[in-house]
């Protein structure tokens, strides 16, 4: 356990040093292990496990635009991402690891005790087992705070979900090598530090249970599932597997996959020689977003408690028709030349630097995704906002936020990310 911040980053300046690992482009069509089908040209490991690259075909009502295909990854097993809290002297800390992915842009970021997908846990590529993880399987010791299985990016992932566990134990644990001890008051700063605390823990993280509030009356919980269940009642979404061969408006070429807007994203191959991980060497596919994305939450005070505004907001991937998602969620790099822009985008990029509670740039899940990032913002409205912000937007506290975000598939994994920013902040405790 470090006594000064200044102690982890001496010792996470070590952890990037000691463990060499490269990433370089592949062809799609020479990855190792990987093959395209011949008729769909599906992307599938010859194991049928991990993941494959898909093609989907959606229609909706829901949103700009009401019919579409694309490419989207394909993950029907749920992975374990589990943290450890041990409480020394009344303050609680968290077993976290300086762990490496393929596609962060800093090659290792701060991860949680186990991150894990089941292929790797069952140890299908034959490599190292995974240390701690016998604290988030049955029986276990331990007292569960959060287990809850939670959905991913539906605008990337079909249907995918992972299982978010914190687990409290007692007895002594030593943190191996790569791995660290870290009170609250550490992470919370460490949150405001880009690409630092990764996409993995900061969803893990948001099922923290706040201290010393209360979610609201029952009555007022019962108005946010009332409406939450009348939006997936209002819109329609239907999906279909279609070829990945045969997306509209895609194109192949030696380097992967790409929209021919030059917009979204693109399916890439990668080599990857790892110095700390479960097997030494591997291939696979990565998606590479075009642009920066914006996650946004807009916030105002009200009788001195805070207020989040939520959207009520449909993916391609998503289970249901909608998920609960931050204010603003997109890429303002894919609407330069669209209109009209997705609402309160301008609210949120004009916000002067004073009404910015919180502002940090993220990476996305470094396993799947290459070089993904998201800008973080909260911003205070202050008065400026009425009650009635449309149907698919509504006020809630943020205990409200954080019980919503204890159920499956109610609150999306972007708004969950943001949601523990604002957990891990001191002002907000």
């Amino acid at each position: 356990m470090f006594q000064r911040i200044d102690e982890f980053h001496d010792w996470w300046n070590q952890q990037q040093q000691a463990h060499p690992f490269h990433v370089t482009p592949a062809p799609l069509d020479q990855l190792t292990g990987w093959s395209a089908d011949q008729d769909t040209g599906v992307i599938r490991h010859r194991s049928g496990r991990f993941f494959s690259v898909e093609g989907l075909e959606v229609s909706t009502d829901h949103g700009f635009v009401e019919e579409w295909s694309q490419p989207i990854i394909d993950q029907p097993e749920s992975g374990i991402l589990g943290i450890l809290v041990k409480r020394v002297r009344g303050v609680p800390y968290f077993l976290m690891q300086a762990k490496a992915e393929p596609g962060n842009v800093n090659v290792i970021q701060l991860s949680p005790t186990v991150q894990a997908t089941k292929s790797n846990y069952s140890r299908v590529h034959q490599g190292k087992s995974v240390p701690y993880l016998e604290h988030f399987l049955a029986p276990r010791r331990g007292r569960i705070l959060s287990d809850v299985l939670q959905s991913e990016q539906g605008a990337w992932f079909l249907h995918k979900r992972n299982r978010n566990m914190i687990i409290e134990i007692d007895e002594d644990v030593d943190a191996l090598d790569g791995f660290c001890w870290l009170s609250r008051e550490q992470l919370s700063e460490l949150f405001a530090v880009d690409n630092l605390v990764n996409m993995d823990s900061r969803t893990v993280l948001a099922g923290y249970p706040l201290p010393g509030t209360s979610a609201g009356t029952h009555n007022d919980t019962a108005s946010l599932l009332s409406w939450f269940t009348e939006a997936k009642s209002r819109y329609r979404l239907d999906r279909r597997r279609i070829p990945l061969n045969a997306v509209k408006k895609w194109i192949w070429s030696p380097d992967g996959i790409r929209h021919e807007d030059d917009k979204y994203f693109s399916v890439i191959g990668v080599d990857v020689v790892a110095g700390n991980r479960e097997v030494a060497g591997w291939s696979q596919p990565l998606l590479a977003p075009k642009h920066r994305g914006l996650v946004a939450l807009l916030v105002r005070r009200v009788d001195g408690q805070l207020q989040v505004l939520m959207r009520a907001l449909t993916q391609a991937g998503t289970l249901d028709v909608v998920e609960i998602g931050p204010t603003v969620q997109c890429a303002p790099g894919n609407h330069a030349d669209t209109e009209p822009q997705p609402a309160f985008l301008d609210h949120v990029l004009t916000a002067p630097k004073e009404r910015l509670l919180f502002d940090t740039v993220h990476s996305e899940e470094g396993g799947r995704f290459y070089h993904a990032e998201n800008r973080y913002v909260v911003v205070d409205t202050g008065d400026q906002l009425p009650d009635d912000v449309g149907h698919d937007f509504t006020w809630m506290t943020l205990p409200q936020l954080a019980e919503l975000a204890r159920y499956s598939n109610h609150v999306n994994v972007e708004a969950r990310n943001v949601l523990a920013c604002l957990i891990f902040q001191p002002s907000e405790r």
